[in-house]
């Protein structure tokens, strides 16, 4: 399992709800999902980012040191609609592992709720502030199609494809957030 990067047209594409036939199924992907994401040091994977087009986010925001193992304790939600946006907004930097060697700062919610499914079928109740909140969002935003450059006006966007093209072409991988970060891994 691989990690789909930007411009392939699954990260553009809206994702289909999973059935309670097909849990078995999904649970098993879940669990890969999550062992790419831990991989490439992420805090959160959608579906289509690694080529499914089903609504599945998994989440890790915990905190680790670098120079330590890190704990792992994944999220998995399924189906996920928000259900109530707080009325505070945050501008703030993010990192996407199909979109890597750069950020794009992005103006988001700092609070909401979602209503979802575990992978036992069971529904659930997330509520969720400050970059919990704003991780949840960049995930269901891969569930509809929406990558980091759909919230930016036509010119910031020109700058960042830019930026973004003169990463990968300095081999900047997933979980990379900037040129200097692949210049250190080097």
């Amino acid at each position: 399992m691989k990690i789909i990067l930007s411009p392939d047209q699954v990260l553009r594409k809206k994702c289909e709800p999973i059935t309670l036939e097909e849990l078995p199924q999904m649970a098993k992907l879940a669990k890969k999902m999550a062992k790419v994401m831990y991989k490439y040091d992420g805090c959160g994977l959608a579906a289509p980012q690694v080529g499914v087009s089903k609504q599945i986010i998994v989440l890790d925001t915990s905190v680790h040191d670098e120079d330590e193992e890190r704990e792992q304790n994944p999220i998995f939600i399924l189906n996920p609609r928000i259900s109530k946006f707080g009325e505070q907004t945050e501008c703030a930097d993010e990192g996407c592992l199909s979109i890597p060697g750069i950020t794009i700062e992005i103006e988001r919610p700092t609070y909401i709720e979602i209503d979802a499914m575990d992978l036992e079928g069971a529904d659930i109740k997330i509520t969720a502030e400050g970059f919990d909140a704003r991780a949840l969002q960049h995930e269901i935003d891969h569930l509809e199609g929406v990558t980091m450059f759909e919230h930016l006006d036509a010119i910031t966007r020109s700058i960042k494809l830019k930026e973004f093209e003169q990463a990968k072409a300095a081999g900047a991988q997933p979980g990379e957030t900037s040129l200097e970060q692949q210049e250190k891994s080097a």
